[in-house]
């Protein structure tokens, strides 16, 4: 049960690459969808990273949960659409994510905290196997979203 989502990742990403390797033009035809860029596909998992640490930071548990369903579903879509990204390094990720969603299942915020550092590890280390590690990704330290409350509701 553990490894089903990593196999059907798998599957997925096989299935998907020669979409992903037939998307050579930059501009689609009309009537074609458009292939987002690796890049801004990982700035929104970026994102999603830094909104996950601050909503469990605030122990919102429900708004961890959000940002980690779709941290989850940008990295898919980048396993898809790209398939220079080994599959190893999409494999890799299933124990930190796990950590993570059982952490905030269990609403535990000292398993957070270290789950969440395992799933930075496991980022660095994809950078770092793509010849990528100058991006290195950390526990955010400053709230960039001053826009929008982490608490729970009715929590100031």
């Amino acid at each position: 049960m553990k490894y089903r989502g990593c196999f059907v990742a798998l599957l997925m990403v096989c299935a998907l690459t020669p979409l992903a390797m037939a998307q050579t033009n930059m501009d689609p035809a009309p009537g074609e969808q458009s292939v987002p860029r690796l890049g801004d596909i990982m700035n929104a998992i970026q994102t999603r990273h830094i909104k996950l640490w601050f909503a469990g930071k605030a122990m919102n548990w429900e708004l961890a949960a959000y940002e980690l369903r779709q941290l989850k579903a940008g990295l898919l879509q980048a396993a898809m659409m790209y398939a220079g990204i080994p599959v190893t390094n999409i494999t890799t990720m299933s124990p930190p994510l796990q950590s993570v969603a059982d952490a905030i299942t269990g609403r535990d915020i000292k398993r957070f905290n270290k789950a969440f550092g395992e799933l930075t590890d496991g980022c660095n280390g994809c950078h770092r196997s793509m010849d990528r590690g100058y991006v290195t990704i950390r526990t955010p330290s400053e709230q960039p979203f001053s826009d929008q409350l982490f608490a729970p509701a009715g929590k100031p």
